[in-house]
């Protein structure tokens, strides 16, 4: 299937490694020119090379910390000076630390909100003007299934992730009209680096094998798996397509079936 992706310019954040890394390969192997960006500049480089040798598309790196504002409107910028257009933004940051509502003070919720929500209300502000100007773009933001099945001791990513879902919505009912669709994409249990360490690390303080902890975890997942950060990409790219152009305002589980919820 051709997704019509060639000569589209993308920007991707968290791109590094991870999801964000997941899916900037997959746009770069439709013939997206792609923009990444990370805090750590070694790391966000090799993965810029990584992913040109793999594709041969070409691949901006841009150190950035989306979680401040300056940094966010000069990401933007340098993706329409390099390529000249922005057509396709893909959210994403780290999810805010676990912790339980009393155990949570104000700097916690406020650095949340700055990583989770504003770093994604500053990132559309600044790209859909360049989308607007070429009567055509694709915003997905990648959120968590925290927004359809709340997790107990994940209380700011349950909140705020919520607000990024809200905000997409309404976005997407504000910019239909130019040709913008907002969609946002809700991951589950992914075998990505952070997940492999968590597991290890909760494997250690529960005294028991990895082994033990990953069938704990897939425990409640009709697949009986945690994903591949790949699956992930593969629906972020089709709704960055010429393909996807009638779908707008929905938020996608890509789960295994975790989510018990109907909608």
């Amino acid at each position: 299937m051709d997704l019509g992706l060639r000569g589209k310019v993308a920007l991707v954040v968290a791109a590094s490694k991870g999801l964000g890394k997941a899916a900037a390969l997959e746009l770069a192997r439709e013939g997206a020119a792609v923009a990444i960006c990370a805090r750590t500049e070694a790391t966000l480089r090799a993965t810029a090379a990584e992913i040109e040798r793999a594709t041969g598309s070409e691949v901006l790196a841009v150190v950035a910390d989306v979680s401040h504002a300056d940094d966010v409107e000069r990401l933007v910028q340098a993706t329409v000076d390099r390529f000249g257009r922005l057509d396709i933004l893909v959210t994403n940051a780290g999810g805010p630390p676990p912790g339980y509502f009393l155990d949570l003070g104000d700097e916690p919720w406020h650095a949340a909100v700055e990583l989770t929500l504003m770093s994604t209300v500053r990132l559309c502000r600044a790209a859909i003007p360049h989308m607007r100007k070429n009567g055509w773009g694709r915003i997905v933001n990648i959120t968590s299934v925290s927004v359809k099945q709340p997790m107990d001791n994940l209380l700011l990513s349950n909140a705020l992730r919520a607000g990024v879902v809200g905000l997409a919505k309404t976005l997407s009912n504000q910019f239909a009209s130019d040709g913008v669709t907002v969609n946002s994409v809700c991951p589950g249990w992914t075998l990505t680096d952070r997940v492999v360490e968590l597991n290890a690390t909760r494997a250690r303080e529960d005294g028991v094998s990895v082994r033990e902890v990953e069938r704990q975890v897939t425990a409640d997942i009709p697949m009986g798996r945690m994903g591949q950060p790949q699956e992930l990409a593969a629906l972020i790219a089709f709704l960055a397509s010429e393909r996807a152009g009638y779908i707008t305002g929905t938020a996608i589980p890509v789960d295994g079936g975790y989510v018990k919820g109907l909608l």
